[in-house]
């Protein structure tokens, strides 16, 4: 376990203040816009350990890692509006009995998994329907 430190700790708090996924610049920016002074090497740093301790959740999203706080030693999956960034955690017993039945088929054990699944919210959805079609 890594020591806690001040910065380690602005950016924990940062992070659980955020419902939806967050890039490291995007908490960076916002640490800084309320007058912090980490840097952001120390923003990527402190995110990746708690993504590695369980503190956060981490997904990659074209190309760059968002970050999400989560409760530590708890397996949940997500629901990510591709739009706006809803981020719902639901309970998916299904796939943990396929992920396991995969698995023991094969031969393994002890099998980890991650299942983030990605649409478009309600919201979102009522809101492109309201666009003008393009002709």
């Amino acid at each position: 376990m890594k020591r806690h430190t001040w910065q380690r700790d602005a950016v924990r708090d940062a992070l659980s203040t955020r419902e939806n996924f967050v890039s490291a610049q995007q908490l960076h920016a916002a640490l800084r816009a309320g007058g912090s002074s980490i840097g952001l090497a120390t923003v990527y740093r402190a995110l990746a350990d708690l993504a590695v301790e369980g503190e956060a959740d981490s997904l990659q999203q074209e190309g760059e890692s968002l970050y999400r706080a989560c409760t530590p030693g708890t397996h949940h999956h997500h629901l990510i509006c591709r739009r706006c960034g809803l981020t719902v955690e639901i309970e998916a017993d299904a796939v943990e009995q396929w992920a396991n039945s995969v698995a023991a088929e094969h031969g393994f054990t002890d099998a980890h998994h991650v299942v983030d699944v990605f649409g478009t919210c309600a919201e979102c959805a009522s809101e492109i329907a309201q666009l003008p079609s393009a002709t």
